[in-house]
């Protein structure tokens, strides 16, 4: 049952209506719990009531509720999600998300934020040409946010739910001119790059570009290695780590676990690369000396196979600036970046008839779809040059008339 009180108030009328009803006992002490709300009608007032009874009884907090912004409950989220086991990348790029989200939406009441306004940033994102691929992890985030908001009482509904992504039409011309060749360098192209290396690199260029080519590792993966990781009595490399730095400072950089599970491995490698990179450790313990009476108690001894003058390891973005200035002096039109030669790698292997199981295993499962389009690429090429090359060494055999 409703009771109700008429109180004075600074309205048109001159007072407000105050509905008192009952609500869910306390959780804890069982003891009457009354709530009241006040409303310009009596009406207003016992709506009101019975939607704080209701919310109670779904375990929300509506007074708590009420001053929570997105602000608020996407702070408290990335707090307990950044306690997870979930690389430091990865809270970094959902606290980019939020800041993002922060721009539109950082004092708008969480419980007031509707699927509608969610859907209009999702469309906005979009119309400002922000890619798919980043438009889908705002969406994930956004998502997780509000399960979180869910779970603790704060909102019932998730706004997010059956939002639609917009998908980026491809035009005719984009269809017809993107192929899975553009994924890696064909043999000829990598032939091109290497040679160009060999005549126009500088130092380093020839180890890393080497190692990238007949490795498939990661650029993050190569940026980290460790003299430690390599074995040259059995010529394996061990990948355990890859080199987080957002900010491009070669000092504040972190070393992580690698992308996934599957991407700690062990592999062979080459004799003549290893041979190539223990010349490289030969010339690098002589320059060690003197650059460590150089710059004395700041120089960065950590064993990296790719560092500076000081010891601090070379940057995934050192490496792309290294390659792009080879691309540019070589014979090769392709776009690419040190990512190419992961895929380059697949299609070595794939024409060296090496087993598919293998080939994810040695590159650490990166992409399975780009990984098998390329195998599967490669290898039904090379049923045709066979088709072919039989036709060819038999063409007498088969000069038939039918």
């Amino acid at each position: 049952m409703a009771s109700f009180q008429k109180v004075p108030a600074n309205n048109k009328q001159g007072y407000k209506w105050i509905c008192i009803m009952d609500g869910p006992p306390d959780p804890v002490t069982g003891k009457r719990n009354q709530i009241s709300r006040r409303g310009d009608t009596k009406k207003e007032a016992e709506e009101r009531a019975k939607n704080a009874i209701d919310a109670l009884h779904k375990g929300l907090d509506l007074r708590k509720a009420k001053n929570l912004t997105f602000e608020d409950v996407s702070r408290e989220w990335l707090k307990t999600y950044s306690k997870r086991k979930v690389k430091i990348a990865t809270v970094v790029r959902r606290q980019k998300d939020i800041d993002l989200l922060l721009k539109r939406i950082a004092k708008v009441n969480i419980r007031k934020f509707s699927h509608k306004q969610y859907q209009n940033i999702i469309n906005e994102l979009d119309d400002e040409e922000y890619a798919r691929n980043t438009i889908a992890a705002i969406h994930t985030t956004t998502n997780m946010i509000m399960k979180y908001a869910i779970k603790n009482n704060i909102i019932v509904d998730n706004p997010c739910s059956d939002v639609v992504i917009p998908e980026k039409k491809l035009t005719v011309e984009e269809i017809e001119n993107t192929t899975i060749e553009d994924k890696y360098f064909e043999k000829n192209e990598l032939s091109d790059f290497l040679s160009a290396v060999i005549r126009y690199g500088l130092p380093m260029d020839k180890e890393r570009f080497y190692l990238l080519a007949f490795s498939g590792m990661r650029p993050g993966e190569l940026c980290a290695l460790k003299w430690s990781d390599l074995n040259f009595e059995t010529n394996e490399i061990r990948i355990t780590k890859t080199l987080y730095n957002p900010n491009n400072n070669m000092k504040k950089y972190m070393l992580t676990p690698p992308k996934t599970k599957g991407s700690i491995r062990t592999f062979n490698l080459d004799e003549k690369v290893m041979k190539l990179l223990a010349k490289h450790r030969e010339k690098q313990k002589k320059s060690i000396k003197e650059f460590k009476g150089l710059y004395g108690k700041e120089y960065h001894d950590e064993n990296f196979v790719f560092c500076h003058a000081n010891g601090y390891p070379f940057l995934q973005i050192n490496v792309l600036n290294r390659m792009k200035r080879i691309l540019r002096l070589a014979s090769i039109k392709k776009s690419a970046t040190p990512h190419i030669f992961r895929h380059t790698h697949i299609s070595m292997l794939a024409e060296a008839e090496v087993d598919l199981k293998t080939v994810m295993r040695r590159v650490g499962h990166d992409d399975p779809k780009t990984t098998l389009k390329i195998y599967t690429h490669v290898t039904d090429k090379m049923k045709k040059d066979a088709n072919e090359k039989i036709r060819s060494h038999f063409a007498d055999l088969l000069n038939f008339k039918l």
